[in-house]
């Protein structure tokens, strides 16, 4: 039995999955998204978005954004409110404003990782990766990503000498090498090694 099945056995019956997206990146925001299927839809091929192929995960993207069964929340936390408060609690504040941001309040939460968010009283499970063990949770995973990389193509028409079209804000090595040559922009969060190295 399955985690959405798990929970409804127990009674509740609108069942959300809440994930993130951009932890780690040293520049642009963390986003996450609160999933709810009306029903109990299976979905082929979703997984943890980290495990598809772009391509793929862009596919199904579409596929869940348009499909009349899921409704969905996304919230955006921008780096000047990471840098503030720590990635952490602007994770937390992530899940807590896409499940705020749900058309509909559900009734109970699964939730990927180990902290288990409170979020106006509804009852609440963490899940370790729980975005491949749970298809609610791997479709707020995939609409996450995806929002996220969106934004991040934004940017790079703004700021194109960093490649955020290529890397989204992680730490890869073409990354790392404009940030020691132009420097940190206003999307870059400076609380973070080796962003602050640069900050004048």
């Amino acid at each position: 039995m399955d985690l959405e099945q798990q929970a409804k056995a127990k009674g509740f019956r609108l069942i959300a999955g809440v994930d993130e997206a951009g932890r780690g990146p040293l520049a642009g925001p963390v986003v996450a998204a609160a999933c709810v299927f009306k029903t109990h839809q299976f979905f082929p091929g979703i997984n943890d978005s980290k495990l598809l192929t772009p391509v793929r995960r862009k596919v199904l993207y579409k596929e869940l954004k348009h499909h009349p069964d899921l409704s969905f929340g996304i919230a955006v936390i921008e780096p000047s409110i990471i840098d503030e408060i720590n990635i952490l609690q602007a994770t937390l504040r992530a899940m807590r404003e896409a499940v705020l941001a749900l058309p509909k309040r559900p009734d109970y939460l699964l939730i990927d990782g180990n902290i288990a968010i409170d979020v106006a009283n509804i009852p609440a499970e963490a899940v370790i990766k729980g975005d491949q063990r749970s298809q609610v949770i791997a479709a707020a995973s995939i609409i996450a990503k995806e929002v996220r990389d969106e934004l991040m193509l934004k940017y790079h028409d703004r700021y194109p000498e960093y490649g955020f079209n290529a890397h989204k804000g992680y730490g890869t090595a073409m990354h790392r090498e404009a940030l020691e040559k132009f420097g940190p922009c206003p999307i870059h969060r400076r609380s973070f090694s080796p962003v602050r190295d640069y900050c004048t």
